[in-house]
């Protein structure tokens, strides 16, 4: 990935790069932000989620080569796929991240899918793998990177 030194050593704080999990409300600070939210209905439990939006990814904390490659406006960025564990292993996650690729596709303006994911997280790595292409693993990298970047075909 030729990802910088100061690129994969000391991470920002977490609020300062993911502060739309603390205040999702900035999520649709941006233009073409969607948010999907699975409810069950037998008890109004959320499920699960998943969002898109018109950023790509920002350098840093990402490789500078990154961010040129996925503009923000061309590039549909999933975000916050989330499915409770209770509901896993059901499709669902499989299933927000559909729409939200058909939307994208349906837009007629992105050019490309990004996403990136911490592999530490426990089925997101075999996931992502099954639906896009690894463009940039951050592992095989000298320094404390462990990101993990996919590009998601929309059709």
């Amino acid at each position: 990935c030729s990802t910088p030194s100061t690129a994969t050593s000391g991470r920002a704080p977490f609020g300062r790069w993911h502060a739309d999990i603390i205040d999702p409300g900035r999520l649709f600070a941006v233009t073409a932000a969607h948010l999907l939210v699975a409810v069950d209905e037998r008890d109004g439990t959320v499920a699960g989620t998943a969002a898109l939006d018109s950023r790509g990814p920002a350098h840093p904390p990402n490789p500078a080569w990154l961010a040129e490659r996925y503009p923000s406006g061309e590039t549909a960025q999933l975000r916050r796929v989330y499915v409770r564990p209770e509901y896993r292993r059901q499709g669902l996650a499989r299933r927000l991240v559909r729409a939200l690729l058909d939307f994208a596709a349906a837009d007629g303006g992105y050019r490309a899918v990004y996403l990136h994911t911490d592999p530490g997280v426990p089925g997101a790595e075999p996931f992502w793998r099954s639906l896009g292409k690894a463009v940039c693993d951050e592992r095989e990298e000298p320094g404390d990177g462990r990101v993990l970047h996919f590009e998601v075909p929309m059709a």
